[in-house]
């Protein structure tokens, strides 16, 4: 994959290149930032092995690597790596990698005596390769910062989210966590949109699936907005449509995540008649098109809006 930019528009002392797992955000951050992304070339030998090349130089730039680590997880983490160490045998002054959605962050802790903690590996090897700091976007579990010994700015997609969903939903809407986890992201939702809160307690009963046990709040004859991170088999939130239903809420949901990963099955599992509208970001490539109640909001003002400080050495406390 090759892309290029005009020269002449970019400022001479930062760059951003694009991974294979998501260029059309890099090149709409980018585009906020008055560029196009640095030109390179990301390609596969015939035995898989990725091959990636920098076609411009970096040398005491400041260079941005846009990836996600989005399936396929693997292979969008290797393309990152080699990014990194390519500009860091290429002299760049630092490394930021900006990863939308940081793959493997579910796996912040050991479930059992002989399994990995696949979050610290990815964040030792982001380190190892020459990374200085990562940008990244409502992490799973907001602990995985600490496996970092670099700096993480964590960035949240809530406030700009919350802007477009003040137009579609209804005053007193009852913002609904699925699980205990994104307790803490509906209460932000239930503030800024003037809301209350109810919260599903769930029992985990595979890899897949899940089952609501009880709901805390009163959802009865309400409209509801359901809120996680993440959709990705839509196991969860399935559950909680049931749930909800099944506690009278009106048959007018609406579910907002930062992350459509909506991976096999999850469009089916959302195609319910009391769902009126699901909305996302597109830290994730590859949402459907056709899905007329799917909504995409892009993430790329946010993040301009982070690299933009970053480069000016200011704070990000007025970003939101």
């Amino acid at each position: 994959m090759a892309l290029h930019r005009e020269a002449l528009h970019v400022p001479h002392d930062f760059v951003i290149f694009a991974g294979t797992a998501n260029p059309e955000l890099a090149a709409a951050i980018a585009a906020d930032l008055g560029m196009l992304p640095g030109a390179c070339t990301i390609d596969r030998f015939p035995d898989g092995e990725t091959s990636v090349e920098l076609q411009e130089s970096v040398r005491r730039k400041e260079v941005f690597l846009v990836q996600p680590l989005s399936p396929p997880a693997n292979e969008h983490l290797v393309e990152l790596l080699a990014l990194a160490d390519a500009c860091r045998r290429a002299a760049a002054a630092r490394i930021t990698a900006v990863v939308p959605y940081l793959g493997y962050a579910r796996s912040d802790k050991r479930h059992g005596r002989r399994e990995p903690i696949m979050g610290r590996m990815v964040a030792d090897v982001l380190e190892a390769v020459g990374v200085h700091h990562v940008v990244t976007v409502d992490l799973h579990a907001p602990q995985i910062e600490g496996f970092f010994e670099i700096p993480v700015d964590a960035l949240t997609a809530v406030p700009h989210l919350s802007t477009y969903l003040r137009e579609e939903t209804s005053p007193g809407v009852v913002v609904v966590a699925p699980d205990a986890g994104a307790l803490r992201m509906a209460t932000e939702y239930a503030h800024r949109l003037n809301g209350t809160v109810a919260v599903l307690h769930k029992r985990r009963e595979s890899g897949t699936g899940t089952q609501v046990t009880h709901l805390v709040g009163d959802v009865a004859g309400k409209s509801c907005l359901i809120v996680d991170d993440m959709i990705s088999t839509g196991g969860t939130l399935a559950s909680a449509i049931e749930a909800l239903l099944k506690a009278g809420a009106r048959p007018a949901l609406t579910i907002a995540a930062t992350h459509g990963l909506l991976l096999a099955g999850a469009r089916q599992k959302l195609m319910h008649k009391a769902v009126r509208k699901v909305v996302i970001t597109d830290t994730v490539a590859g949402a459907p098109k056709d899905w007329s109640h799917l909504q995409i909001i892009s993430i790329a003002p946010v993040i301009a809006g982070a690299l933009k400080r970053l480069l000016e050495h200011r704070s990000l406390g007025d970003l939101y």
